[in-house]
């Protein structure tokens, strides 16, 4: 079923779930139920909708065309900033703390000054954990105590 074989309802429901709504909420919008509807009812219904491969499909597409024209937005704000903070960081006109501030700024946008920092981690299991501080406590010594069984192991404490 192809778009123009939607019903004016289910595109209607298709455009409130690509713009955030749950199903449900898009279902009651959509398609106006009665008050005497459970909430239940249309859970089960915008379901059973969303279910339909072309409805998945035409949400999909919708999300996509969105997501497309968002970042072609970015890219063009982008672009207008980068090329107005050039325009002033080769003005003669402003001051050098302006030229300065563009400049700056322009290093920014274009990740001069980032500093990357990557941690990376190990998951270990508690029998490692203990294995690894019975050997770092078998390396300790004091006077009068064993690390691996305190004060004076050795000795008959009654």
């Amino acid at each position: 079923m192809a778009a123009k074989d939607m019903t004016p309802k289910q595109l209607h429901f298709c455009r409130c779930v690509a713009s955030g709504m749950t199903q449900a909420d898009a279902y009651r919008e959509a398609y106006e139920p009665s008050d005497s509807t459970t909430a239940a009812s249309i859970h089960t219904l915008a379901s059973r909708l969303m279910g339909q491969v072309e409805i998945r499909s035409r949400v999909d597409t919708l999300i996509a065309a969105r997501e497309r024209a968002v970042a072609a937005s970015a890219l063009s704000d982008r672009e207008k900033v980068l090329s107005k903070l050039r325009g002033w960081m080769d003005s003669a006109e402003p001051t050098d703390s302006t030229k300065l501030r563009a400049a700056e700024l322009l290093g920014k946008a274009a990740g001069l000054f980032t500093t990357e920092v990557n941690v990376t981690t190990k998951e270990r299991d508690a029998s490692e954990v203990a294995a690894e501080l019975e050997q770092r406590l078998a390396g300790l010594s004091w006077e009068g105590v064993d690390a691996t069984h305190g004060p004076d192991a050795g000795d008959d404490i009654h």
